[in-house]
């Protein structure tokens, strides 16, 4: 009985476990979110991203639209319709032709009814073998755009959250560096009363933690709103309380990557393979315009079953079919120059969209080699802040040991602990500007982060 009671309060505490995990997050409680999450919410609700991939569906439907040129138009139709005034036509009096006289005859029935069925198949016409194959690279188009936008998406969701984590290490740092600053003021009060520091020294102390309160209270509103930038990229309504997890790292990037970056730029960037598909589907307009010039062929049928009657009493035997089978043909001979024109006008597109294309292959391998300086120039400033903070925090401790044994003034540990800061903070920049340069460079070549599973 005792294992049975242990058995289902372990199975109660584990239910209330699971009930407690999957209940929303409290009002005025905030939701931490990793890199991983951040980017998996911007995917799902940043309106940018969900409007191009509105814009992929319709590329699809666009191209069953084009099919549907190419596929048979059936339709069906049906009339009745009431002679109020039956029409007439004019005969001569055939019983006194001397007459002279003319005489109306009513024709048509008071009824009739008139049901058509009609069938048409275009067999060729170049414009719509065109248009289907114009439809697909719209497509690829539209495809490449909303890779671009995912891409872009992703790279704002992660410098959002690096500008979070950066403005969260501050925050800290600051409260630490105030924490420490009002620590050796109350080791400057002892030492005061026991005479042993001058009123001089107690004042420098004083100065200096009152001196940090500001900028904690700027790190907190620094903090603020980088989380209100991160709510705005990953689609959270404003007044929705976030915080993030994590640490700002460095984690260097594989130099291999940058060998041949120049290339891959030019094969993977998004942006630069849709203006190629553009291309594509300009030439296809230009061969639109032309297919003008050529014949269309189509076949055609139709079948109809009517009546015709004075009253309505009538039977399906009333009713007489009728069907004929045909082909037409339809060739432009003249279109007052117009075709020649629109053809014009699609070849200047083209050259247009090529211009692009070769402005924008130049400004990307331009981005490309910018953003490796910038990781190349952030990497070295880590390594060497990296120094800088361990030699400031050795000066510190220094400092703080000379001061309590009395060998050492209240400037200096007030000057020690501003380098310490002033360190602190270009080693957290350098490893911000590192990893934000990286961003940029994983969306330019359409890299997906290790942090984002995706079908690539």
């Amino acid at each position: 009985m005792t294992g049975i009671r242990l058995f289902r309060t372990v199975g109660l505490w584990i239910w209330m476990l699971i009930i407690t995990q999957s209940l929303p997050a409290q009002p005025g409680e905030s939701r931490v979110y990793s890199l991983e999450e951040v980017i998996r919410v911007a995917l799902q609700k940043n309106p940018e991203l969900t409007s191009s991939r509105l814009e992929v569906e319709k590329a699809s439907a666009r191209v069953m639209e084009a099919w549907g040129y190419a596929l048979p138009v059936i339709d069906f139709s049906g009339q009745y319709s009431r002679a109020l005034k039956k029409p007439v036509f004019f005969l001569p009096d055939f019983d006194d032709p001397n007459s002279g006289k003319i005489v109306p005859i009513k024709i048509g029935s008071d009824h009739a009814m008139n049901f058509a069925v009609t069938a048409r198949q275009i067999l060729f016409n170049s414009t719509v073998i065109v248009g289907v194959g114009a439809a697909r690279v719209y497509k690829s188009v539209a495809d490449e755009l909303y890779l671009a936008k995912e891409h872009e998406t992703i790279g704002k969701a992660r410098k959002a959250y690096y500008g979070a984590l950066l403005a969260s290490e501050v925050r800290e740092m600051m409260r630490s560096t105030l924490k420490n600053s009002e620590e050796n003021l109350k080791n400057v009060q002892l030492l005061r009363q026991q005479g042993l520091l001058s009123e001089y020294e107690e004042l420098r102390a004083s100065v200096g933690v009152e001196n940090l309160r500001p900028s904690v209270i700027q790190a907190e509103n620094n903090y603020a709103l980088a989380l209100d930038g991160l709510r705005a990229t990953m689609g959270l309504a404003p007044s929705e309380p976030v915080e993030v997890s994590g640490k700002l790292q460095f984690q260097p990037m594989d130099p291999v990557l940058f060998n041949d970056a120049m290339d891959r730029v030019l094969e993977r960037n998004n942006n630069l393979r849709a203006m190629r598909h553009q291309v594509d589907v300009n030439r296809a307009f230009v061969s639109a315009q032309r297919s003008n010039y050529y014949p269309v062929l189509a076949a055609f049928g139709n079948y109809q079953y009517q009546m015709a009657k004075n009253n309505l009493n009538f039977s399906t035997n009333d009713f007489i079919g009728s069907s004929s089978v045909g082909l037409n043909l339809s060739v432009s001979l003249f279109e007052g120059l117009q075709t020649s024109a629109r053809v014009e006008q699609a070849e200047i597109d083209v050259r247009k969209v090529e211009e692009s294309v070769t402005g924008l292959e130049t400004n990307l391998r331009t981005a490309v080699h910018s953003t490796i300086l910038q990781l190349q120039q952030a990497r070295k400033r880590i390594e060497a802040q990296g120094k800088t903070v361990e030699q400031a925090e050795r000066g510190y401790k220094i400092a703080t040991t000379r001061f309590l044994s009395g060998s050492g003034t209240q400037l200096e540990v007030n000057d020690a602990q501003v380098a310490l800061t002033q360190a602190q903070v270009n080693r957290f920049q350098a490893i911000f500007d590192y990893v934000v340069a990286g961003a940029d460079f994983d969306q330019l070549l359409g890299i997906y982060p290790n942090t984002v599973r995706t079908n690539e």
